[in-house]
């Protein structure tokens, strides 16, 4: 068969036809008719799929991580848990061990951190958060607990739409959410409607008025006076069209420069800081906060100079302990050595898990993260083991998760259920 059809098959409609295609390019692998893919130590526990907003299904998110040569693999979307079954089946079919978790953002105004810009761009007294390694017996469950908020989120949604309607009404361009955004999502299915659907929405209609790069980077800059970077400019104009990058990278465009015009408040979509705390509990997954930290010349180059959490780091630090947080995730290629041996020294003083994943949400990312190679992040590799230990064991009583109490009057100290539950999944 096509192998480049096969490939295509990845991103069908159908999650069964999804699953064949990759049961056909494993089986062709394995018959040595493809080249089998590099084998590294890099894992990856961030890696977000059409049900939340990503070029990849749960299928192909997986067969990309697999490609790539990562040992282990995590799906993370944003208020949805759909996508986990799809990827456990296709960890299965890829003999590969995976990890299952959902990212959302909690109400902190109930805390000392009300008014204070926690770790996302847009917003006060709200922090995004992650609940990793949730028991499969359970994913049905959270996703239910999402569901109120997404729809929550959709009436948030259509407003901003019509935000953008009043800013682009000028260019004979519209957004409707109903017929212009929804179908670009896995809602119906359990998945979450995003500002980059939004915006994604946005990109096609501008991208069928403006057909070429040229007048696509013309409109930008003389019509909508959005400042487009040499940097995007020649990605644009050195990128087929057709080509789903190119689609992304006019989004990215979007994204840095209107999103403040059009954003209203998150209110009701989000869960009091409490309730997930709850949720984790109940569930036996790990509750984790996900730092971001100063950014002031961008390590990677895609962000604005922007203050975030460095300045109260220490009482962050107690609020989540408060809270009975479990866990700090975060990036490494993200930070700056200095941001990140801090952190690390306090994840160590105050007996928080460290989990690393690299946001994986575009075509142009690497699935790898080179920053794994320094020994000072050996223990990330530990810990993604241990992520999945915790997760199977749960999964078989939730019980015997990582966090409970049993484990934890059983082994006391972390550093021994890490190494404990590392050693299960190896």
């Amino acid at each position: 068969m096509d192998i480049t059809k096969l490939i295509e098959q990845l991103n069908d409609s159908c999650e069964c036809k999804r699953l064949e295609a990759l049961k056909e390019l494993k089986k062709l692998t394995d018959e040595g008719k493809l080249a089998k893919p590099a084998v590294t130590n890099y894992v990856n526990n961030h890696i977000h799929t059409t049900y939340s907003f990503s070029p990849y299904s749960p299928t192909k998110a997986l067969y990309m991580a697999w490609q790539n040569g990562l040992k282990t693999a995590g799906i993370m979307d944003h208020d949805s848990t759909g996508g986990c079954k799809e990827f456990l089946k296709a960890a299965e079919i890829l003999g590969m061990p995976v990890t299952c978790g959902v990212e959302c953002r909690v109400d902190m105004s109930g805390t000392s951190l009300n008014g204070k810009r926690i770790n996302n761009p847009d917003q006060k007294s709200v922090a995004y958060v992650a609940l990793h390694g949730i028991p499969h017996q359970f994913i049905d469950e959270v996703n239910e607990f999402f569901a109120y908020y997404r729809a929550k989120r959709n009436e948030r949604n259509k407003k901003m739409c019509q935000n953008i309607t009043a800013l682009v009404s000028p260019y004979g361009l519209s957004l409707d959410f109903d017929k212009d955004v929804v179908p670009l999502s896995n809602f119906a299915i359990g998945g979450s409607v995003t500002e980059r659907h939004i915006l994604y929405a946005l990109t096609k209609k501008i991208m069928e008025r403006y057909p070429t790069a040229e007048s696509l980077i013309d409109f930008a800059e003389n019509e909508m006076k959005i400042a487009v970077s040499d940097k995007i400019k020649d990605l644009l104009r050195s990128t087929p069209t057709d080509d789903i990058r190119y689609a992304y990278d006019v989004l990215g465009l979007l994204k840095g420069n209107m999103v403040e015009k059009f954003y209203i408040d998150a209110t009701e979509e989000c869960p009091k800081v409490d309730d997930y705390i709850a949720l984790a509990n109940r569930v036996g997954g790990i509750a984790a906060y996900a730092y971001l930290g100063d950014v002031g010349n961008s390590v990677t180059g895609d962000k604005k100079a922007q203050k975030f959490e460095d300045d109260y780091l220490d009482e962050l630090i107690e609020v989540l302990k408060e809270k009975r947080f479990n866990a700090i995730t975060y990036m490494p290629t993200r930070n700056t050595p200095q941001q990140l041996d801090r952190l690390m020294a306090l994840c160590d003083k105050n007996g928080f898990f460290q989990i690393s994943g690299e946001d994986i949400n575009s075509p142009r990312q690497k699935f790898i993260c080179v920053a794994l190679d320094d020994p000072k992040f050996g223990h990330l590799i530990e810990a993604t083991y241990a992520l999945i230990g915790h997760e199977n064991c749960g999964t078989e009583n939730v019980e015997d998760n990582m966090f409970s109490a049993k484990t934890k009057e059983k082994m006391p100290d972390l550093k021994d259920r890490i190494k404990h539950f590392a050693s299960l999944a190896k």
